[in-house]
């Protein structure tokens, strides 16, 4: 067990935070064997997660790219970018917040067990049962996942997702509403947190702004507010077809 004071480390404030494009960061750091990439522009394979990242949200080149690399009339999700470029549509624009790890108490949870690909069916049900974010067939590559069961049954689930240097992301928390109260996810969280820790990594996680629910309970066990962020769902320009008659 640890209970330590983990002060988010500082950084000239002329230099970005690796946190503040932190997808950007995972897919040209420990996640670029996954990476799908066009220059300035990358993202997970379509099975593994929605993300894509741009080296620099603010950089036309980028966006450029990112055009290249998904094509033409195809709806994507951006992170870190507050508006899209002219001829790109924004579809939906939202706002979440990024909490990092500064006094957690880490420590395994005995119940809980490793899940893998043979488990990703349960982990889909338990996923559409909940909706704690995207989640697919190919998610769990992304890092350690943990399950807690009851009489057969997976009722909880924790894991790691985007992992840039020195960090790593606990993401797809969340518990059956039949099971929830009992500190399951909690318990979760401190356990991949664990792990997390042991390779030298610090926690993070993100949330909706709108999930007051869970700011609050993630703000209680040890993680602090660290940002606001946009992300938007846009589309690339490209000529839509037709309806002729």
């Amino acid at each position: 067990m640890s209970t330590v004071a983990r002060p988010t480390p500082q950084q000239s404030p002329a230099t970005p935070h690796i946190l503040d494009n932190a997808a950007w960061a995972a897919l040209t750091g420990p996640h670029a064997h996954l990476a799908e990439r066009v220059g300035r522009a990358a993202r997970y394979p379509l099975d593994v997660s929605p993300f894509t990242a741009l080296a620099d949200p603010a950089d036309p080149r980028a966006w450029d790219d990112l055009a290249a690399l998904v094509g033409p009339g195809t709806v994507t999700p951006v992170t870190g970018a507050k508006s899209a470029p002219q001829g790109w549509e924004t579809v939906q624009h939202g706002q979440g917040v990024q909490l990092v790890d500064t006094a957690l108490r880490a420590e395994p949870a005995p119940e809980a067990v490793r899940l893998g690909p043979d488990d990703v069916p349960e982990i889909l049900d338990l996923i559409a049962l909940t909706e704690p974010g995207p989640f697919l067939p190919r998610t769990v590559e992304l890092g350690t996942y943990l399950g807690i069961r009851h009489r057969g049954r997976l009722i909880a689930l924790a894991g790691e997702r985007l992992r840039p240097p020195g960090w790593t992301e606990i993401s797809a928390v969340c518990t059956a509403p039949d099971h929830r109260g009992k500190g399951l996810a909690t318990r979760l969280v401190r356990a991949i947190a664990a792990g997390i820790r042991e390779r030298g990594d610090t926690p993070f996680l993100h949330a909706a702004a709108t999930n007051t629910g869970a700011i609050r309970l993630y703000e209680s066990i040890g993680f602090t507010l660290r940002r606001r962020s946009d992300f938007l769902l846009v589309r690339t320009p490209g000529a839509q077809q037709e309806q002729t008659a």
